[in-house]
């Protein structure tokens, strides 16, 4: 199998809702506040009871529904919905969600955030079945799962083709008068329940979802389960009891909005603790403090206040460039850099500078910070980072699928630190990551109850499809590290 499965990477959003008039509107205003999500394309289906309907195109949420025609034809008071970040190469409207199909017994839409391990195989597997694909989404290999169990209700065959794909997943799916909602068996990705005063149920990808629409918290879906909505109420259902809690830690160190409470511990609160935590393991003599806008904001506020250096807004962001660590390539992100930030000079200039990050990737955005304030005028600049290095790649559903792409897996620190151009350069340690975050449901679990895999290598599931060619590329940059550590000895010596 090939390694490097790069179109089948995603970070996304899902929003759905039943039993809300225009629940289609809803949606929209629930998939706005995940916009940061995914920027590449989005779609919303809605069900009257009788019919699916959908409409879908590349683009930024308010770009696909510019004509609010587009939005107005979704009728019907349930609804599920989609913000995409697909890799290069794979941003087609094909692979834009909720898929959508038709049957002879009934109509299906679906919408996935996640990336499944064992999507190779499977694919092969049904088209030699004859199965016939739509797009280069993993998302569509459940309902090819599900169409494959003859003779079955579609709920036995849904939790059949549930324990049959493997990887991190939350699915939605929806048909004419019921929602059905699912995660995986360790919980990778969020996904949470909300309910409207009239009775209404909403679940969303993140708690600031549900504030955006007005619902209320109810719970989270826990790994495992599988939730069916429908005219008599919310029903809690399980397809395997094989389950670890493993939640990603990136939702707290990057992903998630900071206002979001997952499973919960508020984004915010977690991401000041670990500024709080850095303070103490990597204190600095500076100036002043600086956090790159906009998810680092929580954790520079909590190192400036447990060191006792002034905190400053060094940096300034343009809110209307996306992300850049969702870029797909190298040339955008950094252009996307020089668009997004920008130093201010009266503030820096002649100062020492921490400038507090929350990861580095590719070290491109780090390079840029370094520069752009060296460049307004600052003496000194710090680099320190709420998280550990980041040295393995993710395969549960984050644009991080080798290792050659991340500057922590090929550099020590001390070539990071001259490679970006700073004056010093610290990362919080995994420990104190995992004591920041401090899941109050993963007490019991491995390293809190969180996927820490991209910091240590110990991934907590099989990784199937990419086993072979992950193994390989980890042997050889081991060979490169052992023989770059002999060759720096014998220099020493």
């Amino acid at each position: 199998m090939p390694y490097e499965i790069k179109g089948l990477n995603e970070e996304c959003g899902v929003f759905g809702v039943f039993g809300a008039t225009k629940a289609s509107q809803l949606t929209y205003f629930g998939l706005h506040s995940l916009q940061h999500r995914g920027q590449e394309g989005a779609g919303i289906v809605s069900s009257n009871g009788k019919k699916l309907m959908r409409f879908r195109n590349r683009g930024l949420l308010a770009e696909v529904f510019a004509n609010e025609n587009n939005l107005n034809s979704l009728v019907g008071d349930i609804a599920i919905g989609h913000v995409r970040y697909g890799t290069s190469g794979n941003n087609t409207l094909e692979n834009v969600q909720p898929f959508f199909f038709h049957f002879r017994d009934g109509d299906v839409a679906l919408a996935h955030n996640g990336n499944l391990t064992n999507s190779e195989t499977l694919k092969e597997q049904l088209e030699e079945e004859g199965a016939i694909f739509q797009s280069t989404s993993d998302t569509e290999i459940l309902i090819h799962l599900i169409r494959q169990k003859k003779g079955m209700d579609f709920v036995s065959a849904l939790k059949q083709s549930l324990n049959e794909v493997h990887g991190g997943f939350a699915f939605l799916l929806l048909r004419e008068n019921r929602l059905y909602a699912a995660l995986d068996p360790n919980g990778f990705r969020p996904l949470s329940i909300g309910q409207l005063d009239n009775g209404a149920y909403v679940v969303a990808s993140e708690t600031c979802a549900l504030d955006t629409v007005g619902a209320r918290f109810v719970r989270d879906v826990q790994p495992g389960e599988l939730i069916t909505i429908d005219e008599t109420g919310l029903h809690i259902d399980s397809y395997t009891q094989e389950t670890q809690l493993t939640l990603c830690s990136m939702e707290f160190i990057y992903f998630s909005r900071p206002d979001s409470i997952i499973h919960g511990v508020t984004v915010h609160n977690a991401r000041k603790k670990m500024g709080r935590l850095l303070a103490h393991q990597a204190p600095v003599d500076v100036d002043m403090v600086v956090g790159v806008p906009n998810s680092s904001l929580s954790a520079a506020s909590g190192y400036a206040e447990e060191s006792g250096h002034p905190y400053e807004m060094g940096l300034i962001k343009n809110q209307y460039v996306a992300r850049t660590f969702i870029q797909p390539t190298k040339q955008l992100r950094e252009r996307g850099v020089k668009m997004k930030l920008s130093a201010v000079r009266g503030v820096v200039e002649g100062k020492r500078v921490a400038v507090v990050d929350d990861s580095i990737v590719r070290g491109t955005t780090s390079r840029q910070i370094v520069r752009l304030l060296r460049e307004a005028g600052a003496k000194e600049v710090h680099m320190l980072i709420a998280s550990p290095p980041l040295r393995f790649p993710c395969f549960y559903g984050i644009d991080i699928s080798t290792r050659s792409e991340l500057i922590a897996a090929n550099h020590t620190i001390p070539e990071i630190r001259e490679l970006i151009g700073a004056d010093s350069l610290s990362f919080l340690s995994l420990p104190n990551l995992i004591k920041a975050i401090n899941l109050p449901e993963g007490t019991e679990e491995p390293n809190g109850g969180l996927c820490v895999a991209y910091f240590d290598g110990k991934y907590p599931t099989p990784l199937y499809d990419y086993r072979a060619g992950y193994l390989d590329s980890l042997k050889k940059q081991q060979e490169r590290e052992v023989a770059a550590n002999e060759s720096l000895s014998a220099s020493r010596g």
